[in-house]
């Protein structure tokens, strides 16, 4: 089976149209298959190769890459000074030059070969134009169908190309399945052996600011604004915020009319989140007492040297300060950058007896005969020597 040149010119321009690629790409590819084919046929698997291809006709022009040489070993990849002349009078042993041979027809084989190489590398220039689109958009949140679910990892349809979400990025305890509309955080472009990949997530910090970007048109003109975030995803968030503008409550601002605005959020990754908005503050004692919301907070002691703080909370108040296997206060100390200790706090009575000054201790009645025997007979031993 032959390979007919102008059926694949006609085809390189509907296949540039249907996939959206330039349609130069598509011929460098077609032209790159088709050095490969000319090779088989006609040439040897080690020399070096053009062909070109006019999309209007068909034809097909190959150049071979030889060494202009005094005497000819090899054909292949030699050509003597005098047959080199004819090309380019100006030309020297050492040279090298392009030979133009017309390429008229290629076999079965090297036809196939060709049809699956073009085939290989039009899918790949397809996706390295795609996904140079999605470069850009690197650190968004997007609109996503879950295309299919593979043991840990979900796999995302994003229109043109195709997104994967590990395990490590899904939000804990979240189902998917095939069809599912899901907004996601494009987190990377990595690059690996099978070619680009888009890296996505549910699970991340971004995540959870780009939904209130959305929903707090205030974010876009700096009037508040998220200063730090800490989340264990699918079950506890916090995010301490803070104000530009003189007036403006940050926390009422994020939070929305009857809750409007966080609403939106929790029900995007789902009402097993409780997410926790606090005031950010310069100040490390109020920013910890904030942090550990909403816990009554009796004292902070702060060792700014070793980033730690001890907490004094009531002792009712412990267990609501170190949360559910710790989430309250493991959450707090990522959003303040401080290790917390939390200390439940003695009572009032316990506090006042332990500063009472102590009384004497009382003997027993034994003791006390003991020593008064003692005395006696020190008295009586004291009289008879005077």
């Amino acid at each position: 089976m032959d390979l007919d040149m102008k059926q694949l010119a006609v085809a390189i321009r509907a296949i540039a149209e249907e996939k959206n690629l330039p349609e130069d790409t598509v011929q460098l590819v077609v032209e790159q298959a088709l050095a490969a084919a000319y090779r088989r046929d006609y040439g040897d698997r080690e020399q070096e190769i053009r062909v070109s291809m006019n999309l209007n006709t068909g034809d097909i022009d190959a150049f071979v890459t030889k060494e202009v040489v005094e005497n000819v070993d090899n054909p292949a990849f030699d050509i003597s000074l005098d047959d080199a002349k004819k090309h380019n009078k100006n030309i020297k042993v050492g040279d090298k030059i392009e030979v133009h041979e017309k390429a008229e027809n290629f076999g079965r084989v090297a036809a196939q070969t060709a049809k699956q190489v073009i085939l290989q590398r039009l899918r790949e220039a397809e996706r390295e134009i795609v996904l140079a689109e999605f470069e850009d958009k690197v650190g968004t949140v997007l609109n996503a169908n879950v295309a299919r679910v593979e043991g840990n990892v979900v796999r995302v349809d994003l229109g043109k190309a195709q997104g994967i979400m590990p395990r490590s990025e899904q939000i804990q305890g979240e189902h998917y399945y095939p069809g599912q509309r899901v907004k996601v955080f494009l987190k990377d472009v990595e690059k690996s052996f099978r070619g680009p990949q888009l890296v996505v997530s549910r699970g991340n910090t971004q995540f959870i600011e780009w939904l209130f970007r959305a929903e707090v048109p205030e974010m876009e003109s700096k009037a508040v604004e998220i200063r730090d975030m800490a989340r264990e995803a699918g079950v506890r968030t916090k995010i301490a915020v803070a104000s530009n503008v003189q007036g403006v409550d940050p926390v009422g601002t994020f939070v929305g009319g009857h809750g409007t605005r966080v609403n939106a959020v929790t029900s995007e990754v789902g009402e097993q989140e409780k997410i926790d908005i606090i005031v950010w503050s310069e100040d490390p004692k109020e920013y910890i007492v904030n942090a550990l919301s909403p816990t009554k907070v009796t004292e902070v002691k702060i060792d700014e040297a070793n980033k730690k703080a001890k907490v004094i909370v009531p002792e009712d108040q412990q267990s609501i300060a170190i949360g559910k296997g710790g989430q309250n206060v493991r959450l707090a100390s990522k959003l303040t950058n401080y290790e917390l200790d939390i200390e439940a706090e003695k009572p009032k009575e316990q506090a006042e007896e332990a500063e009472k000054p102590k009384a004497p201790k009382l003997k027993k009645k034994s003791e006390l005969e003991s020593s008064l025997l003692e005395a006696i007979e020190e008295h009586g031993e004291e009289t008879s020597k005077s």
